[in-house]
């Protein structure tokens, strides 16, 4: 529901011949009953690429009642998150091709923004279409400043045709980051100094049954650790379908 990260788009738009991939995503979280659009954008230029994508959480009829102690929400939007990312690279006819730098802003209606720096690295098949990036950053939390260890480390895969299936693609990324939180576990106070976050997705274009390729079911499964004001390993399947624009 977060992102695909650059890497996914900019290797299989290349390996389209494409510039530009723009989608939306629509989900239903069968675990917490809510539902998410993900808007994502990649572009490529001749100095590299541009990534972003805008996540939306709607409230739910609880939301919207509110509690004792939680205001009801004032909007069907019940708070939303972004990313926007460049890697610069002007070096692409060299041995180096596949290296680039990478600068990133992540921000949220909740809570102040995450700047990061740092370098990103593709492994390609050599027909494109099973590709795995590898991204390691220093990360910045604007409010409170480098966590004990200000480091993010980013995996992302895609595997297209999986199994042989023409319009079967199998996707995801996990994040690993420096977070120090403390966390109220059964009135005992639980610091982590680590968070970790993993959305592996599945996709298949049932639209070229009905002469539409733009049109993608599937969805994806969030696995998180320490993540989200929650202690501990969560697991949150989710069902969707994508439009490619």
């Amino acid at each position: 529901m977060r992102k695909l990260f650059v890497a996914a788009f900019a290797v299989f738009a290349l390996a389209l011949g494409a510039k530009a991939q723009t989608n939306l995503q629509m989900f239903y979280d069968l675990g917490r009953g809510y539902a998410t659009t993900t808007f994502e954008g990649f572009y490529a230029d001749n100095w590299g690429d541009t990534f972003f994508f805008l996540d939306h959480y709607y409230a739910t009829a609880n939301d919207r009642e509110g509690t004792a102690l939680i205001p009801p929400a004032s909007s069907a939007i019940n708070g939303s998150y972004f990313e926007i990312e460049r890697n610069l690279n002007f070096w692409k006819d060299t041995k180096l091709a596949d290296l680039s730098l990478h600068v990133e802003y992540d921000g949220a209606t909740w809570g102040a923004g995450v700047a990061c720096v740092g370098l990103n690295y593709f492994l390609h098949s050599s027909d494109f279409k099973n590709i795995f990036n590898v991204a390691v950053m220093y990360d910045y939390h604007i409010a409170r400043g480098y966590a004990s260890v200000p480091v993010k480390f980013t995996g992302v895969w895609g595997l297209q045709d999986l199994f042989g299936v023409e319009g079967l693609r199998f996707s995801g990324f996990i994040d690993v980051w420096g977070n120090d939180n403390t966390f109220v576990v059964d009135g005992n106070n639980k610091d982590t100094k680590l968070s970790i976050l993993s959305e592996p997705q599945i996709w298949y274009n049932v639209g070229k049954f009905i002469g539409v390729d733009n049109l993608h079911l599937g969805g994806e499964v969030e696995l998180s650790l320490n993540f989200a004001g929650n202690y501990g390993f969560m697991c949150n399947p989710c069902l969707g379908c994508k439009w490619i624009f």
